[in-house]
């Protein structure tokens, strides 16, 4: 979690410096929806969760003591899967235009044209990406956590360092460089040099009969033809959003700050769960599974309900000070506010979907999930259309909470119906319990924002925040002491785990060593 936080620190800079040097407009929104092609075709190979899907056919193996077909599986999906990145990368590259003209048909025709530039300057990088996605899930299903956590630090990172040394001669197109320059050194040679230190080795392998790979494709093929509203949500927000100038830039301002609670608090928990749920469920652990899936669900949830009572008040001085200056005027701040607090309402679905999703990937099951996800963004779209057009640009904030409301609802329901995950088993009065003290904490921190805030002036931001930030603290800590809350205690809580299902032997072969 401490790297994560980091990483989406490192993101925030990332985000504060863009905003400094070119604040929201069609350049911007060129910049951002560069993004987007390249997400499309990593998303296509393998619904952009390569490491979800293999690190559960990996663990099971390793689990069993079964080297030899975990280093075939490791071997073979690299190879193949890593050509067909490649194939793929120079099929999109050939026809960009063409794409881009069809995702953002509103974009005016220097904005176009700059857009498919930094498209094509983006797409090579999603080879690294995806090679080091299967890499990643090696150290994870070995519990080795570090190096795929540091990776996005790095990405992060080089994006900043290539807009510090090359905006001046190359403009915006400088944190495209970064960007493709991040993407070798983050998701690929960090995890390359984790993988060696751990033993690991890579032999050039097409054997498209391996059984392994056979597995992992009949896996992955639900999740590349289908569409996930995690992903999904961002490319509907910028379509609809590509009409105004600046408002692709607001909402990816608004977004990217939403994602520094929704990392810490769900990602890098499913991240770190999904080995765990993995081995449960492959030694036909059942109940445990379902204990442990719901356990996640109740601590990560309440947690960000807490979070959301400080988030949702304090939208307006968080942007302002995170993005006010520079280029980045008060008037995007007061817009990009108004976004971030709407999606600060669904921060516990997103977390908890999260946790849903791997889950059901953890079970080998991803056809259930990626089918009813599909039909939800189906059914999403004229929602979306709708709330756009009657709310405007806020409409669509808006149609995002709801949308993953109906994806989180759904993925539960589905658990709970094939009794893998039964919804009776999340301790719903702890929770109750979370989301009252949340209401307590928001009110109040509603009520002393009338007198603190002050639009513009950063000083008063800092104030705004620490006032709030006090009463927010101390409401949640009476609210649960009175209602007798186990929640402080749940997150405190500590064992040492013993090796699931695995003998002294097996674990020191998969962690170099290390004691269990």
């Amino acid at each position: 979690m401490m790297s994560v936080m980091l990483a989406r620190v490192i993101g925030y800079l990332r985000e504060m410096y863009v905003a400094w040097a070119f604040g929201a407009g069609p350049k911007t929104d060129a910049y951002i929806a560069a993004f987007q092609i390249p997400d499309y075709l990593f998303y296509l190979l393998a619904g952009g969760t390569t490491s979800i899907t293999f690190i559960s056919i990996y663990a099971r193996h390793t689990s069993r003591g079964e080297e030899k077909k975990a280093q075939d599986a490791f071997d073979t999906t690299v190879t193949i899967m890593t050509m067909a990145a490649l194939m793929g990368t120079i099929l999109v590259e050939i026809f960009t235009p063409q794409i881009a003209r069809l995702v953002f048909p509103k974009f005016q025709p220097e904005q176009l044209e700059l857009c498919v530039y930094l498209t094509r300057v983006l797409l090579p990088g999603q080879i690294f990406f995806y090679a080091g996605g299967i890499i990643s899930a090696v150290l994870l299903s070995r519990r080795m956590f570090l190096y795929p956590a540091l990776s996005p630090v790095l990405y992060g990172s080089s994006i900043i360092v290539g807009g510090l040394i090359g905006a001046h001669q190359f403009g915006i197109a400088a944190l495209a460089y970064g960007a493709l320059i991040g993407s070798f050194i983050g998701p690929f040679l960090i995890n390359s040099i984790g993988a060696a230190k751990a033993g690991l080795r890579y032999q050039w392998s097409l054997n498209f009969r391996n059984p392994e790979f056979r597995e992992w494709v009949k896996l992955s093929i639900p999740l590349m033809l289908g569409v996930s509203l995690v992903s999904a949500d961002d490319w509907i927000l910028r379509y609809f959003a590509s009409g105004g100038a600046g408002e692709i830039s607001r909402l990816n301002y608004a977004k990217r700050l939403f994602a520094v609670p929704i990392s810490i608090l769900g990602q890098a928990a499913g991240q770190a769960s999904m080995p765990f749920f993995a081995r449960l469920f492959g030694e036909g652990k059942r109940r445990e599974f379902a204990d442990t899936v719901n356990q996640s669900v109740y601590r990560v949830g309440s947690a960000s309900l807490l979070a959301t009572a400080l988030m949702l008040p304090a939208a307006f001085p968080l942007v302002d000070l995170a993005f006010h200056r520079g280029q980045f005027h008060l008037q995007d701040s007061i817009s990009t506010g108004t976004y971030f607090a709407w999606f600060s309402l669904s921060l516990a679905l997103w977390s908890a979907q999260a946790l849903y999703a791997r889950a059901f990937y953890a079970s080998g099951n991803t056809l259930t999930p990626m089918v009813a996800s599909t039909v939800i963004v189906v059914l999403s779209l004229p929602m979306y259309a709708a709330m756009f057009h009657r709310f405007g640009y806020v409409g669509l904030a808006m149609a995002s909470d709801v949308g993953i409301l109906m994806h989180t609802v759904v993925m539960a329901w589905l658990l709970d119906r094939r009794g893998l995950v039964p919804l009776k088993g999340l301790p719903w009065s702890e929770l109750t319990k979370a989301f009252a003290a949340a209401v307590l904490a928001g009110a109040a921190c509603f009520g002393v924002s009338r007198y603190v805030m002050a639009p513009g002036q950063w000083r008063r931001d800092v104030v705004s925040l620490a006032v709030m930030g006090a009463v927010w603290a101390s409401v949640v800590a009476m609210g649960l002491w009175l209602m007798r809350s186990r929640l402080w205690k749940d997150l405190r809580r500590t064992k040492r785990a013993e090796p699931i299902g695995e003998s002294r032997a097996v674990i020191e072969r998969t962690e170099g060593g290390a004691q269990p």
